[in-house]
């Protein structure tokens, strides 16, 4: 018989919180196979590679509904490694949009940087600053 490990233990197992394999499991990420005669909910020693997976996942910019599809796949009994993939190639592709975004700003700020004045003199009263002026 499989001993079950009660959430304390499954969170010092995992170096998750209590708190977020609760969160988890309202999700539907993580199931409690059972309760003590406390109440205290007991896991299956694989929840462990579960919450694994999850942090790995999550730690290459998974969010937790992305995580939530791949292990329902998983959870059918399928691997779910090339939908993985493609979650990872979105993933990629957001974040190229997202570098291209912050080097157009970088260069806004470069630009906007070198045309500054330290003492500019405003030519009426309603600009708050002449170097921001468009």
């Amino acid at each position: 018989m499989v001993a079950l490990l009660r959430i304390g233990e499954l969170a010092n197992q995992s170096g998750l919180s209590v708190k977020a394999i609760r969160y988890y499991e309202q999700l539907g990420l993580v199931r409690a196979c059972d309760r003590t005669e406390g109440n205290y909910r007991l896991f299956h020693p694989q929840s462990l590679s579960r919450l694994t997976f999850i942090r790995r996942l999550q730690g290459l910019g998974l969010s937790l509904g992305e995580i939530a599809e791949c292990l329902g796949v998983y959870d059918r009994g399928e691997l779910p490694c090339s939908r993985i993939r493609h979650k990872l190639e979105h993933h990629i592709e957001a974040i190229d949009r997202k570098v291209a975004e912050l080097l157009l700003l970088r260069q806004e700020l470069v630009t906007t940087l070198g045309e500054w004045q330290d003492h500019p003199t405003a030519s009426d009263g309603e600009v708050i600053c002449p170097n921001l002026e468009v």
